[in-house]
């Protein structure tokens, strides 16, 4: 296929393709995101792109912190590119035309800087998933020995990490009298509003006591819950997708028909009318946010790594196994259910069934390995909250501890096969060199494992209801499997 999408093929789409409803010429950029992956163009960028035919002052500029890749493809495409929604009933597709362009940080940061630090920036946005924000996921706060932090400590004028820009961006906006942007983080933190302010507000005392004190006081960082499954694009789904539109897009984003978005409103200055394309506005996020981050997220890597090791390479694969969807039901009605403080009206019941529908969808090909990501930033959020929440309470952490001890045994590296994993992690090195030094024991490498403070804390390693339950498990998916081990799990 010789046609690309962009601007002078829209016009050209078949009938059931939705386009823009606003015309692009007349829009203006108000956001500056950083992150531009598939959730962010899967998620936000969508509520955006709906309600620029009421407001076009709310453009994206979008920056991604790594890779050209983006870039490369969208730019040729004017910031197009395609939504694809798809569910047992079928695919539907729409052009996405809220991202005015996008910049590669690591070659443009003064591009990006100059950007944020523009007045008509009002707000920036955040999907750089939980290692992006440099910080210690046990505590919450600012890694200073992070690489990306020690060099953007000594050359605020290139940065490299999201801290590094904000605070950057934020200490001109300060200098040339401009009120400061709205920080708006969507990522997978705990209250992660506050988290990020407790980052920003440390990284810029760090650069002057005195920006410190302004990011601490004067910077809005409100806290957000985003919800919405986007597995990664494959070649299979850009070859249907170009069939279908006539014209190549070099990375349309496949997602699911549910998304959410609940927001603590605090925008001083301005904001998107959000709530007109479904998002909710509320005064306290947090009920939400245990919601979504231990029913939905602790569900997902608890699937992926115990999914994975019994050689399920999607979620829906991994749904088909009833003794998964036992342990997995199990998981959310008794270990995280009774943890949830939620306000009145809220109906867990109903989103739990939704959510075991979502993780069933036959058109998802979530692979379990792209879940299992990151893992070491993950799980303090997705379950170990949870159980401390248990412990606290007396009560069983038999299914968490068993998703804890998945992720012990797949970050071995090495499958019950005897195959090598592919493990993506921060830590990834140093987890693997405690694994081998373990020599396949699951006492030597939970033991091991629980010494990770930036994982497990002070706490947890010290609590023998914690550590025996997850070494327990261990133990069990080395003598058995994970398959059978979930399989006699669930028919207890």
């Amino acid at each position: 296929m010789s046609d690309r999408l962009n601007e002078d093929s829209l016009a050209d789409l078949p009938e059931g393709v939705r386009r823009p409803a606003y015309d692009r010429r007349g829009v203006k950029t108000g956001i500056v995101h950083l992150g531009v992956g598939a959730f962010h163009r899967a998620h936000q960028a969508v509520y955006t792109d709906d309600v620029l035919g009421e407001d076009p002052q709310w453009g994206i500029v979008a920056a991604s912190l790594r890779s050209s890749d983006t870039y490369d493809a969208l730019q040729p495409q004017d910031g197009l590119y395609t939504l694809s929604v798809r569910s047992k009933e079928g695919e539907a597709l729409r052009i996405v035309g809220s991202i005015r362009r996008v910049i590669v940080a690591p070659r443009a940061a003064d591009d990006l800087l100059d950007a944020m630090a523009d007045p008509q920036t009002r707000i920036v946005t955040l999907t750089v998933t939980e290692k992006g924000y440099c910080h210690d996921p046990a505590t919450g706060t600012l890694n200073e020995d992070h690489p990306d932090i020690v060099h953007d400590l000594a050359y605020r004028r290139t940065p490299r990490s999201a801290p590094g820009f904000i605070v950057e961006a934020l200490r001109r906006r300060r200098l040339a009298g401009v009120p400061p942007f709205t920080v708006l983080t969507c990522d997978n933190l705990p209250s992660n509003g506050r988290t990020v302010k407790r980052v920003l507000a440390r990284f810029a005392e760090l650069v002057d006591p005195e920006l410190g004190r302004f990011v601490a006081n004067e910077v809005p960082c409100p806290s957000t819950m985003v919800d919405r499954i986007v597995p990664a694009t494959s070649d299979q789904d850009r070859e249907r997708i170009g069939e279908t539109l006539g014209v190549e897009d070099a990375w349309p984003v496949v997602t699911e028909p549910f998304t959410q978005w609940v927001i603590e409103d605090r925008f001083p200055q301005g904001r998107p009318a959000w709530e007109n394309a479904g998002a909710e506005f509320v005064t306290d996020v947090e009920p939400y946010e245990h919601m979504k981050l231990r029913l939905l997220n602790g569900s997902h890597s608890t699937l992926a790594y115990l999914g994975y090791l019994a050689g399920y390479e999607t979620v829906a694969d991994t749904m088909t196994d009833p003794a998964f969807v036992r342990l997995i039901e199990g998981l959310m009605d008794e270990e995280v259910t009774p943890t949830l403080h939620m306000p009145p009206g809220a109906d867990l019941t109903s989103y739990k069934r939704a959510l075991i529908e979502r993780f069933k969808n036959p058109a998802l090909k979530h692979r379990t390995w792209q879940i299992a990501m990151d893992g070491s930033q993950k799980l303090p959020q997705r379950l170990l909250g949870t159980v401390r929440d248990r412990l606290r309470d007396g009560a069983s952490i038999a299914r968490l501890s068993l998703g804890v001890a998945a992720w012990m045994r797949y970050v071995t590296g090495i499958d019950e096969k005897g195959a090598p994993i592919d493990v993506r992690d921060p830590m990834a090195a140093r987890l693997r060199e405690l694994a081998d030094r373990a020599g396949g024991s699951a006492e030597r490498l939970a033991s091991a494992l629980f010494g990770v403070r930036e994982i497990f804390g002070d706490d947890l390693p010290k609590d023998p209801r914690f550590t025996e339950a997850v070494t327990e498990n261990l133990t069990r998916l080395y003598e058995k499997g994970a398959k059978r081990t979930v399989s006699e799990f669930g028919a207890d």
